[in-house]
């Protein structure tokens, strides 16, 4: 630009200077030539001066596009979901609706000290209706008024803190403190947003000051809502002041609460670390005192009812420790259970007496573990195995006995009695103290022309024969008896005896065995008498029989007369 200014200057001056130079002298033409070089300077210099105005203006009309632009983008932040614009929109829409109601009320006023006419009555009517629509805004939003982040300034309320009395409650106490702790921060997230509100609302009024430096501020409308945005700015200034200073105070608040709860969990570490140094102590104790019974008790029954103690013991003393660890007044504790003994002895009946029962089995001795025994209950027989005696009941192990081939046709069950049957129901031990063999018996039916005397004989040598080794384990067992027990009959050798029956003589051979497998013995001796009687001559094993007399003529006339005798 600047080269086609000088070019059209130069041809400009070149043919006056030439007209100037042939016609006048030289005095005269370096005159000319001085003005018209400053003439031209001037006409340069004055397109310099538009070009510069020109620039300006695009550059201030760029300026004010990205000032708008950085309006826009301001409102964009400042219109997405956040709990503080909405309060203060709300909190607007309030002072709008309030003003329009009194310059409403207004009209009403003046139209009602007017004359009224007929269409003066329906006007009323008609903002009458608009007024209450109003009144029903305005009671909705009543709680946007003056205050319209006042439920938002106000940090949630803290619930009075729990006191940590047991360790169970220190879960708790740490439950309470992450809450706190979840509290805070939600009431400092408030203020972080109300921070960036702050931000979006400083750019959006810096960015209108300097439209209004620039003069861009024509309308009315940009006017009004530079004036809204410096408003609305200084409103959140004042709330985050507001939120700065409560968020101070909630903060130390809650470390306050933080410290107490702290230094309760502390205090109930501390004890709950002497309790278990305590327990640990009585666990030792009890250990040595099993590993003692372990060395010195050779019998594993007595060593089992002898740990059962121990364990029991052992567990009452924890019990105590626990119990008066944790309580603070004892004698408040005697007192309620005192009053309540009565109706938990009814509604624990069956508890207390299994209990009883417990103690009666263990002091007694009459039941141990190992023990076979057999338990009668409405009707039903279960013969066992004791597996385990605990506080409450006897557990057994249900075993193919002769119990079980005649009445139960069932075995391997796992059978729970009651402690407190020992005082209700039959209960009979087939291996008490160290008598380990039983009475069993073997009945078997001959004809009345058999010869019982030899029968008897064979019977007896067999049963002799097969429980001889039980025979004189039975014998030392009840020597060891006689001195815990007044023993009368201490014959030990088989018995046999005879009987008359309906249906012939009857032989009951009776034998002692293994209390737990008298199924094999018996059925080795039964097939060995019987394999004995039959190959006699003059053994007749008898059984139940039917003879038929059938006459000739009564054959060929009816058999529905036959006589069955």
């Amino acid at each position: 630009m600047k080269m086609l200014t000088g070019i059209v200057l130069l041809c400009v001056a070149v043919p006056s200077l030439m007209a100037l130079t042939s016609a006048d002298t030289n005095t005269s033409t370096e005159k000319n030539i001085t003005a018209l070089k400053q003439q031209a300077v001037m006409q340069q210099k004055h397109q310099q001066e538009l070009k510069d105005q020109h620039y300006e203006k695009q550059k201030n009309n760029a300026l004010i596009r990205e000032l708008r632009n950085n309006i826009a983008l301001s409102n964009k932040e400042l219109e997405r979901d956040s709990i503080w614009t909405k309060k203060y929109s709300s909190y607007l829409t309030y002072i709008e609706v309030k003003k329009d109601l009194v310059h409403l009320q207004e009209k009403i006023d003046k139209l009602t000290k007017s004359g009224e006419t007929i269409e003066d009555s329906d006007t009323i009517d008609s903002l009458l209706a608009k007024k209450k629509l109003l009144t029903d805004q305005i009671e909705l939003l009543k709680g946007h008024g003056k205050t319209p982040f006042a439920s938002l300034l106000k940090p949630e309320e803290i619930e009075e803190y729990p006191k940590i009395e047991n360790p169970i409650e220190i879960f708790t106490g740490l439950s309470f403190i992450k809450r706190l702790h979840e509290m805070y921060a939600s009431y400092v997230n408030r203020e972080d947003e109300m921070r960036t509100l702050i931000v979006h609302l400083r750019n959006k009024v810096k960015n209108y000051e300097k439209l209004s430096q620039l003069g861009a501020l024509e309308s009315a409308e940009e006017q009004r809502a530079y004036r809204a945005a410096a408003k609305q700015l200084k409103k959140f200034e004042r709330t985050l002041e507001t939120l700065e200073l409560t968020d101070e105070l909630y903060k130390k608040r809650i470390e306050a609460i933080e410290v107490e709860i702290n230094k309760d969990i502390e205090t109930q570490l501390v004890e709950l670390a002497n309790i278990v140094i305590v327990i640990v102590v009585l666990l030792i104790v009890f250990f040595l005192a099993k590993l003692i019974a372990r060395k010195y008790l050779v019998d594993n029954e007595r060593f089992y009812m002898i740990n059962k103690v121990i364990n029991f013991i052992n567990f009452l003393l924890i019990f105590f420790v626990l119990l008066f660890a944790y309580i603070d007044n004892a004698g408040y504790i005697v007192t309620v259970l005192g009053f309540a003994s009565a109706g938990i002895a009814i509604a624990m009946k069956d508890w207390f007496m299994s209990i009883l029962g417990w103690l009666v089995i263990v002091l007694g001795g009459s039941i141990h573990t190992g023990d076979r025994v057999r338990v009668d209950k409405d009707g039903m027989l279960y013969v066992g195995d004791v597996l385990d005696i605990s506080l409450l009941r006897i557990t057994i192990l249900e075993d193919i006995t002769l119990t079980t081939y005649k009445h139960n046709r069932r075995a391997g069950r796992i059978i729970f009695i009651p402690n407190n049957y020992v005082f209700t129901s039959m209960i009979a031990n087939y291996s008490h103290a160290s008598l380990k063999t039983v009475w069993d018996g073997i009945d078997i039916t001959i004809t009345f022309g058999s010869n019982h005397k030899k029968a008897l004989h064979i019977a007896k040598e067999i049963t002799r024969k097969y429980s001889k080794g039980y025979t004189d384990i039975t014998r030392k067992q009840l020597n060891k008896l006689r001195n815990q027990y007044n023993l009368k009959n201490t014959n030990v050798e088989p018995r046999i005896f005879s009987f008359i029956e309906p249906n012939g003589v009857q032989i009951s051979a009776w034998y002692l065995t293994n209390a737990y497998a008298t199924l094999t013995l018996r059925s080795t001796i039964s097939t060995e008498i019987l394999d004995a009687f039959l190959a006699e001559d003059d053994i007749t094993i008898a059984y139940p029989t039917q003879k038929l007399y059938l006459s000739n003529s009564d054959r060929a006339l009816n058999m529905e007369e036959v006589e069955t005798l």
